[in-house]
């Protein structure tokens, strides 16, 4: 399937045409908010902590969006903790074993797959034991008791922020880098999509609905938070890419027909899932909160996306509302 390019920052197959949308769910994260210098940049802090903290490990190489991307780019790595604590294996098992730290994740990266760090310790476990970090981290367990998830967390939210989330004083006192998120979604955009779709605006979002609430503040309000899905919020089987989170907020809305708008590989599958399973659903791909547009492009336009968008902010050109 080939995207054409409609206009600056719309890129689309004619099989859109024919698609009729009686509501819009959105995912949050790289969608709502560009979260480059907050869950991307905590990732890598976390990670570096992590090495040196737990295992003396000073020089390692630094995380980066090609890193971020690639672990992404698999279908299973939603939670951006994963992301790290794949990170992290990935990196103590380069060392245990003498190689090149950069080319040995990306030979990570190349064998996970959408079941995100049970591939990667399954992957690793053939070439090195690693039994006593994954002991002493023992991941994932739960955001308030585990290790791994209060250090993320500790730095996302800041002293503040996570004491009023998880009743703990946080061991850094330096601002969350949740202060650098940088919101997209607007009061205009809003409104243009509300003339059309009124109250069928929800959302199903890894984040858990503090922590939006946080960053979006009264536009929280846009959305319908009664069918709207927080994921981290609930049990860890429904993260994405499974689709029963989304069946739910489309079954609350007695959607016919959604559109999902996502940045991930996880928000694809999880569209396609529930499509399959009866409740059509179409996927729009947002690459503009991407280090790499093109590349992520590519990766929609390989998996037969038929909707991808630089930003959200097109979404009133693209359907017609303006």
């Amino acid at each position: 399937m080939t995207l054409k390019q409609k206009s600056e920052g719309i890129y689309l197959d004619d099989t859109f045409d024919d698609v009729v949308i009686d509501s819009l769910i959105f995912d949050c994260d790289g969608v709502l908010i560009d979260i480059t210098k907050s869950y991307d940049q905590t990732i890598i802090t976390t990670t570096k902590y992590v090495l040196e903290n737990f295992v003396e490990i000073t020089d390692s190489i630094n995380i980066d969006f090609k890193i971020i991307d690639g672990f992404k780019s698999t279908g299973g790595f939603n939670d951006e903790v994963d992301l790290a604590y794949a990170a992290i294996l990935s990196i103590i098992a380069a060392k245990k074993l003498k190689k090149d730290q950069t080319k040995f994740i990306f030979n990570v990266i190349k064998n996970s797959d959408s079941t995100g760090i049970k591939s990667v310790e399954n992957f690793l476990k053939k070439q090195i034991d690693l039994s006593d970090i994954i002991e002493k981290l023992s991941y994932p367990g739960s955001h308030k008791e585990n290790i791994l998830y209060q250090i993320f967390d500790q730095i996302f939210y800041g002293p503040e922020l996570y004491l009023k989330l998880f009743k703990n004083t946080s061991k850094f006192s330096q601002p969350g880098l949740i202060e650098n998120d940088h919101v997209i979604f607007n009061n205009n955009l809003s409104e243009k999509l509300q003339k059309k779709f009124d109250k069928q605006i929800s959302m199903v979002t890894g984040r858990g609905k503090e922590s939006v609430s946080y960053s979006l503040k009264s536009l929280l309000e846009k959305f319908d938070l009664q069918n709207s899905v927080f994921l981290e919020d609930e049990s860890r089987d429904l993260a994405k890419p499974n689709p029963q989170a989304l069946i739910n907020s489309i079954n609350g809305m007695n959607s016919k027909s959604c559109l999902y708008v996502g940045d991930s590989m996880e928000d694809f599958i999880m569209a396609k899932k529930a499509t399959v399973l009866g409740h059509k659903t179409t996927f729009c791909g947002i690459i503009g909160t991407s280090k790499n547009p093109e590349e992520k492009l590519k990766l929609f336009e390989q998996n037969e996306a038929i909707l991808v968008l630089d930003s959200i902010e097109l979404l009133p050109k693209v359907l017609n509302l303006e």
